[in-house]
């Protein structure tokens, strides 16, 4: 594990990231979910596809990152940017899974890989739009302390950046930046996920103009079951790119 210190917006942003195969020419930048961390990712898929020079990252505010300042998706994407250019890594494959499918996504590698990508925003529940609501009004009579009972689980334990960071995010239409992917994307997802449902993932690959949707059994966390079948599906998506050129 190394940590890389990044100049971002007048703040320093430690950033942690860990390289498996230096030696490997084609890199394979992956990137975990929100609340999550590049450890996860690194257990499901470090023992395979060792042609590829692995780059896992604590996105900024998880795992080992730090984060002090309120962020949207696309300046997670710039900080990765940079932590790649002092890498000199290529966007050959980027690999994200749920909301570091999106930061993926802004950085238009060669290959995409999407695991339960969030990104599509469909309609709230009518018991969520009132929980919403009901904050907003705590908030107006100086009551906000009591979020923790209004927000999602996700955002329970933030401090008060990363809170703002997640409000930046997660109501996030992305529509408009999987239509204009321009390179090859490996779609896959769990068809019992409720985090961002299946529909989610056909609704990404009718977007996306050159991509392939797998479903596999399981939730949300589905790809650490299937990391050596999805790890083979994103070889030969790789391949397929030396193919046409």
């Amino acid at each position: 594990m190394a940590i890389k210190s990044i100049q971002y917006k007048q703040h320093t942003i430690d950033v942690s990231y860990e390289i498996l195969n230096p030696e490997a020419k084609v890199d394979m930048i992956v990137l975990h979910g929100w609340g999550s961390n590049k450890s996860l990712m690194k257990k499901s898929f470090g023992q395979y596809m060792d042609a590829f020079r692995h780059i896992y990252i604590d996105l900024p505010g998880f795992g080992g990152s730090t984060c002090n300042q309120v962020l949207e998706t696309k300046d997670y994407a710039r900080i990765v940017e940079l932590l790649m250019i002092h890498l000199n890594a290529g966007k050959d494959i980027i690999v994200g899974h749920s909301f570091g499918g999106k930061v993926a996504t802004v950085l238009a590698p060669s290959v995409l890989v999407l695991l339960s990508s969030a990104g599509i925003v469909w309609s709230k529940p009518l018991k969520v739009k009132v929980k919403i609501a009901a904050f907003k009004m705590l908030k107006i009579f100086g009551l906000s302390k009591l979020r923790s009972h209004f927000v999602a689980d996700d955002a329970k334990e933030l401090n008060e950046p990363m809170y703002e960071t997640f409000k930046n995010v997660v109501n996030e239409d992305f529509s408009y930046e999987f239509e204009n992917f321009r390179g090859k994307a490996l779609i896959c997802w769990g068809d019992k996920d409720t985090a961002t449902p299946p529909k989610s993932g056909h609704k990404i690959d009718e977007l996306i103009k050159d991509s392939q949707f797998e479903l596999y059994e399981g939730e949300h966390y589905f790809f650490m079951d299937y990391a050596d079948d999805i790890s083979k599906k994103i070889e030969q998506t790789f391949l397929s790119t030396l193919e046409s050129k």
